[in-house]
């Protein structure tokens, strides 16, 4: 299928955003909401740098059809939530993917450390649930599966170039 990767993406984006109506939140200590569906959001930005392999800089219409379709199987304050956060955040994410001439896993790896943050305070901050400590466990969770997909795709990498 020639466009697997773009598919793939379009699908979590819904997913995640679907997810986050019906997941409920967790209570950290201190009071903080955490939604446990952050660890699942990660693998959408390593998605997106498969689909940008795929289809180049239309990704991010890839992205709005994600979010498009977010709005009706998930609503729309989560999905205009889902749309701000995914835009500035993807454009960073983007940008160090697009400029960065380094090997795929150290892209994945700085544009998941610079695009989480971003998407995690944005979206809580959206949906009206913005705190440190929410926005810190939830950017730590969402680097949970970018950092697996980076170290999988380095040690792929290091056993070519050996």
């Amino acid at each position: 299928m020639k466009f697997l990767n773009t598919a793939v993406y379009i699908a979590l984006i819904v997913l995640v955003n679907w997810a986050f109506t019906v997941v409920p939140l967790v209570e950290l200590p201190g009071g903080t909401m955490w939604p446990p569906v952050a660890l699942v959001v990660g693998f959408v930005f390593v998605a997106r740098d498969f689909a940008q392999r795929e289809i180049g800089h239309y990704v991010l219409g890839a992205m709005l059809v994600g979010v498009g379709i977010s709005y009706f199987m998930a609503g729309p304050g989560i999905a205009t939530a889902s749309a701000a956060a995914f835009l500035i955040s993807e454009l960073a994410d983007w940008a160090v993917y697009s400029f960065t001439r380094r090997p795929l896993s150290t892209r994945i790896l700085y544009s998941s450390i610079l695009g989480t943050p971003i998407d995690s305070v944005v979206f809580l901050g959206m949906v009206g649930i913005l705190s440190v400590a929410g926005a810190a466990a939830m950017t730590a969770s969402k680097l949970i599966g970018a950092l697996i997909v980076w170290w999988l795709i380095r040690r792929r990498e290091e056993t070519v170039t050996v």
